[in-house]
């Protein structure tokens, strides 16, 4: 068992089901924390049950001793999540989620992905991607500097969006909401971005899946969906104009619109 548990909370759906509605997991990604969806929970409570989770050493988690790993996320993710939800993963959220369904196949009813690649970074047969020469970059960048690259990165999510400069500003006065996180945190998750390969997993988990990309992700390029969709024809997926790395924030109404259609996909 875990020696540290994530931070956690549930919120009841405000639709009819109120506590008895299905459980919705929210997982973000690299250096924010779960206030990062705060902007959509409103939505999403109207149909669920609600869980956010900050990720170890993120927001209000704590880090553990021991390095961080996909399994050892997994297993932390596992103390606190519900026995059985729908998960949705935001970019490091998605990659954490897959391998989550993977380790964890009858605790997970459906994945929502929203600007997650299955394989952060390139690879020989997986051009849509980070090149690594851009990830070893911005991973010297970060030795450097912690809080000047997640500022710059923070940057980089919202170019292609519609209105950058105000999901700039949102996302610049969370990351200090709770301290920023630990530079180890962000070292290690960062390494957990370039190691994780979770195609497979994507590809063969008997579950729903489905994606949203925004039409202008400078970091995971909406040319991903053909890929995905080579890996997975069943794969329900939207692509969200004026919209970057954080479709839910550049174009909220799209997005629900969006989501609330591939919900009832997975449902049907």
């Amino acid at each position: 068992m875990p020696a540290l548990m994530l931070y956690h909370d549930t919120y009841h759906s405000t639709g009819p089901l109120g506590s008895a509605a299905p459980d919705l997991v929210l997982l973000h990604g690299w250096g924010l924390h779960s206030i990062v969806f705060d902007p959509i929970v409103p939505f999403l409570l109207e149909r669920y049950c609600v869980t956010v989770i900050d990720l170890p050493g993120m927001g209000r988690s704590p880090l553990p001793n021991a390095p961080l790993s996909v399994e050892s996320v997994v297993a932390q993710l596992a103390e606190v999540a519900p026995e059985r939800a729908l998960w949705l993963g935001w970019s490091l959220g998605g990659e954490l989620a897959l391998a989550y369904a993977q380790a964890h196949p009858a605790r997970v009813s459906a994945l929502m992905l929203i600007a997650s690649n299955p394989c952060f970074v390139q690879r020989p047969d997986w051009s849509h991607a980070m090149p690594e020469a851009t990830f070893t970059g911005f991973s010297e960048f970060f030795d450097e500097d912690p809080e000047a690259t997640l500022i710059r990165f923070l940057s980089l999510q919202c170019m292609g969006s519609a209105r950058a400069k105000a999901d700039i500003r949102f996302l610049q006065e969370i990351m200090y909401f709770h301290g920023l996180p630990a530079p180890r945190a962000l070292r290690e998750s960062l390494q957990l971005l370039q190691d994780m390969d979770q195609r497979e997993a994507f590809a063969q988990l008997p579950i729903p899946i489905a994606m949203i990309l925004g039409r202008h992700d400078q970091l995971v390029p909406a040319l991903l969906a053909e890929d995905l969709l080579a890996l997975r024809s069943t794969l329900a997926i939207r692509l969200i104009d004026g919209a970057g790395h954080a479709p839910f924030l550049a174009q909220p109404e799209a997005f629900q619109q969006a989501l609330a259609e591939l919900l009832g996909e997975m449902n049907r």
